[in-house]
Order: structure tokens, then sequence, then C-alpha cells
């Protein structure tokens, strides 16, 4: 029993301590090129509480983006306005960063969509508050959210939230689908 636990512990060193990358619960890792990143719970950086999430570039040259994310049903948002909001820190991001959230449609179609990319994270900075506003439509199904990186760095993500705004606050993505009309409209393209 001895021998294994020390196997089991040198096999953990040998492999960067594999019991402290833990996946934060509930989360999942995506991307075009997840595996050029690790995303972890990092307990000694955090903005909040006792941890926060880590996107970490490991290969030489990352190719792609990994995200962290999750996703959820659209039920208790349909027809309003939600804000992400959330704190972000960063170092040495070469390419970009940046929160994300998706809203899809029943067949999996994006129907709005923000990844920060006008607006990237760069650089290394201190933890800095980020708002991500889309409209949810009555035919969405689901929201996904998250951090993405492209490229060398590290960022963190904390205190995140959701919650319901006004249409005077405005959206910060693209609409990708529009909802129907209720009967055609502008056959002679005069309005």
């Amino acid at each position: 029993m001895k021998t294994k636990i020390t196997r089991l512990i040198c096999f953990a060193l040998l492999t960067g301590n594999a019991f402290a990358q833990e996946i934060p619960k509930g989360w999942f890792k995506a991307g075009s090129k997840p595996g050029d990143y690790s995303m972890t719970v990092d307990h000694e950086t955090f903005h909040g509480g006792k941890g926060s999430a880590l996107v970490k570039s490991t290969a030489d040259k990352p190719g792609g983006f990994g995200t962290l994310m999750q996703t959820f049903k659209a039920d208790e948002f349909l027809g309003k306005r939600v804000r992400l909001s959330g704190y972000v820190r960063s170092q040495d991001v070469a390419d970009w960063a940046g929160l994300w959230m998706r809203v899809d449609g029943p067949r999996g179609e994006p129907l709005a969509f923000d990844n920060m990319q006008k607006r990237a994270i760069k650089g290394s900075g201190d933890w800095t508050k980020y708002e991500i506003v889309l409209d949810v439509p009555d035919s969405a199904q689901q929201i996904a959210f998250g951090l993405l990186l492209t490229g060398k760095g590290s960022v963190w993500m904390d205190d995140l939230s959701f919650e319901v705004v006004g249409k005077d606050v405005p959206t910060t993505g693209e609409t990708m689908a529009k909802e129907s009309t209720s009967t055609y409209v502008n056959l002679d393209f005069e309005d």
C-alpha cells in the first residue's frame, strides 16, 4: 500500500501535480485547440473568495483558442436582456482573451454572440470588471458562456454573475438571427 501511494505521488509530481489541475465543477474545456491550454482552479490568485478559474497556454506555440465554459437552458431569460459580468486578470497575453456569451436557438444556431474580440484583453492587467449584454429571443434554447484565450499567456476569471437588465442597457454583441415578423414587410424596398 505504501508503495502504491509513493508511486501515485511521484506520478502526480512528474505530470505537473495532477491533483491540483482540477477543472472547476460544472465547467468544461473546449475551443479549437483546448489541448494547448490548461484550465484549472487557482487557489492562490483570486478576486474574491478562495479561488478563481485559470486558463493558461501550455504549448510552445499555442494554436487556435482554448475556453473554459458551461451551458445552461435559456428558459429563465426568454424574451429578456441579460448581462454577464465578472472580473478578469491577465498576464502576458500575447494575442487576446475575453469573456464570451452565446445564445443558441432550437437547432443549435447562434442567435446572439459576443466574445469581446473588438475590445480584447491583451498584455498584463489587474482584476478588471467586464460585461457582456445580449438579448435572449423567445426561441432561444440555451446560453453558453466562458473565458477564452488565444495564444500565449494566462487569464483568470472570478465572481461572475448573470442578471436581467432593462432595454435601456445597450447590447455589446451581435444579433445573429432575426425573429420572424407576423407578416411580410417592405416588399418594394422603399422603407
